[in-house]
């Protein structure tokens, strides 16, 4: 279970400080799919970053299964279970895919192994395994790649960072199947993700709205879903592929 105690975070700006997050408090209950959604420039990606250990909070608390983490890295929460996903991906030159996915999982796979996580992303696993993961890939292909390392690691908390971003319609349909793939499997961990898809927060257990920097509403997706549709927070993805079952709602 991770939670969040009055994070705020601020940066300087032309009047003094600007403030990205105000006092935020919330808990991610293990064996659960949270989605983090809201308008743009809300503070979502950096909620993300906070989580990661990418960014220090100005002020207040983290906790991960009880502990303090407020002051460990992206490396040391790592080592504590927590696997994120950029909304860019990094490029490693020299590094091919299946000493990515090996490295995530912590010890030497086979590539028949490794080619299982590449499929579940769309990915021909023959194609990629030995390339280098670097500008030769597309964002798209370094997207799916990342996010076939993060299910490979099996963590405690999976955060993803607007997953979407640069990928293809096929591979976004992909990805919602292996986002229900990932909750079905869930034992004691917890999946975040930072969206405003729809379809990506109508598979969620629990939703997270997020605005100006403070959580607006939050609750379960029967009830926190059906005031988002349409709305600048759900960028509908329903409509773009005219996905809608009759009675109007995503399908």
């Amino acid at each position: 279970m991770l939670t969040i105690q009055d994070l705020s975070f601020t940066v300087p700006s032309e009047n003094g400080e600007k403030a990205i997050l105000k006092n935020v408090s919330l808990t991610i209950p293990d064996k659960k799919l949270v989605v983090v959604t809201g308008p743009n420039g809300g503070g979502k990606s950096t909620l993300a970053k906070m989580i990661a250990g990418i960014e220090k909070p100005t002020s207040g608390k983290v906790f991960f299964e009880g502990k303090d983490i407020t002051d460990l890295d992206i490396t040391g929460r790592a080592k504590k279970g927590i696997a994120f996903a950029f909304q860019q991906p990094v490029r490693f030159k020299g590094i091919h895919v299946l000493d990515l996915i090996r490295m995530a999982i912590g010890k030497k796979i086979t590539p028949a192994d490794a080619c299982e996580y590449l499929s579940l992303v769309g990915l021909c696993a023959k194609d990629y395994i030995n390339r280098e993961v670097d500008s030769s890939l597309s964002g798209g292909e370094l997207k799916r790649i990342e996010i076939a390392t993060v299910i490979a690691r099996s963590a405690k908390l999976s955060v993803f960072d607007e997953p979407e971003a640069g990928i293809d319609l096929w591979s976004f349909q992909n990805l919602i199947k292996v986002f229900q793939k990932m909750r079905a499997e869930i034992e004691d961990g917890s999946i975040l993700i930072i969206s405003h898809q729809e379809r990506i927060l109508s598979i969620a257990d629990e939703i997270v709205v997020l605005k100006n920097g403070t959580i607006d509403r939050q609750g379960p997706r029967d009830e926190i879903f059906p005031t988002l549709i349409g709305t600048s927070a759900a960028v509908g993805s329903c409509r773009k592929e005219n996905a809608y079952n009759e009675d109007g709602r995503c399908k």
